[in-house]
């Protein structure tokens, strides 16, 4: 069985598993598999996403201080050169975890390149050319697998998670989507 950090303190409780994998289990079943990560990329950036974002959320909702939280790569046990960031511009592009909205749209909006993920069931990069600017909004889709413990809600769901990767080249003019073969 998989998990996905996040799954069992997410706000929708429809979703949760009351005889699921506990919230200390799933952290610590996260810590241990993020070891080999660790180790192929000890100095990173990392975007933070929604899931990592819920624990202060849920904090803050039930009335405690922030100061209550720890830093969220003290939770993940993370190496002390990777740096966490809310979003991250290189090259001119934007990179974001993308919580809502999609790629293009963002891109449309600050006339910035802009990648993200997180809508699970799209992929796609497009653009828009101007007399000023050529721009593009690159969607990588997500990466959990669809039979995941934490994907067991969109079972009945029509439309399934886009498992694929994003990559961006020459000083962040190419774009460029490549799909896992399913």
């Amino acid at each position: 069985m998989t998990s996905s950090i996040g799954h069992s303190w997410n706000f929708h409780p429809e979703t949760r598993n009351p005889d699921g994998i506990s919230p200390g289990d799933e952290l610590s079943a996260a810590v241990n598999r993020l070891q080999r990560w660790y180790k192929a990329f000890p100095k990173a950036d990392v975007l933070k996403g929604n899931h990592d974002l819920l624990i202060k959320r849920k904090a803050v909702t039930a009335g405690m201080s922030e100061r209550f939280i720890k830093d969220f790569a003290d939770i993940i046990e993370a190496p002390k050169n990777w740096n966490f960031h809310d979003q991250l511009i290189q090259d001119n592009v934007l990179y974001l975890h993308g919580s809502f909205g999609d790629a293009f749209k963002r891109a449309l909006a600050t006339r910035m390149s802009v990648v993200q993920g997180h809508l699970h069931s799209k992929s796609f990069v497009e653009w828009s050319v101007s007399e000023k600017d050529r721009i593009f909004g690159l969607q990588v889709g997500c990466g959990i697998y669809r039979h995941a413990y934490a994907m067991a809600y969109g079972k009945p769901f029509a439309k399934k998670p886009v498992i694929g990767s994003g990559l961006i080249l020459e000083g962040g003019r190419l774009p460029l989507v490549d799909l896992m073969d399913l």
